[in-house]
């Protein structure tokens, strides 16, 4: 299975935010990497994970996904 990139706009208000992010993407299986910035409000992750398996992980935490797109 090939790997994928994606970068998602998430409202993040504080370290507790993008923590909660940082922590669901960290468990989250089929994710090699992940950045997750408080100061740009964007998430950016890589890996064999679907889109949509990352959007509902990131929205599970409660965040607001602003929006996402996959990255060539």
């Amino acid at each position: 299975m090939s790997e994928h990139s994606y970068k998602f706009n998430v409202k993040m208000t504080c370290g507790g935010c993008s923590g909660a992010v940082t922590r669901v993407l960290a468990k989250a299986e089929g994710v090699s990497s992940y950045d997750v910035s408080l100061e740009k409000q964007e998430v950016l992750v890589t890996g064999t994970i679907s889109y949509d398996d990352v959007y509902a992980k990131i929205a599970k935490t409660g965040k607001q996904v602003i929006s996402g797109e996959t990255l060539e």
